[in-house]
């Protein structure tokens, strides 16, 4: 299993990258949350196989139609609470 903590740049909050990202993780299994921040990025954490998980930051890169992302930081997560699904949590 693979954890990794991400924070996503650019024009990503007001276009549903949130909600996109909700339902990219459920459709592939992946788990961890979701939320905005209040400096303008969307800050997430992935868990699951790690093919899966390279997979989905990969298409974090895109994101939706109306999402402009400019950059995105990752950090591995090596000890890190084991989560049941993903969710979208409040903005921090």
């Amino acid at each position: 299993m693979k954890t990794v903590h991400a924070r996503i740049s650019g024009k990503v909050q007001g276009v549903w990258y949130r909600a996109w990202t909700v339902e990219q993780a459920k459709t592939h299994g992946i788990r961890g949350w979701v939320r905005n921040r209040t400096d303008g990025t969307v800050e997430a954490l992935f868990q699951g196989d790690g093919q899966t998980v390279l997979a989905l930051l990969e298409k974090c890169k895109d994101g939706p139609p109306m999402a402009k992302v400019t950059d995105i930081s990752t950090e591995d997560v090596v000890e890190a609470s084991v989560y049941l699904d993903f969710t979208a949590e409040s903005t921090l």
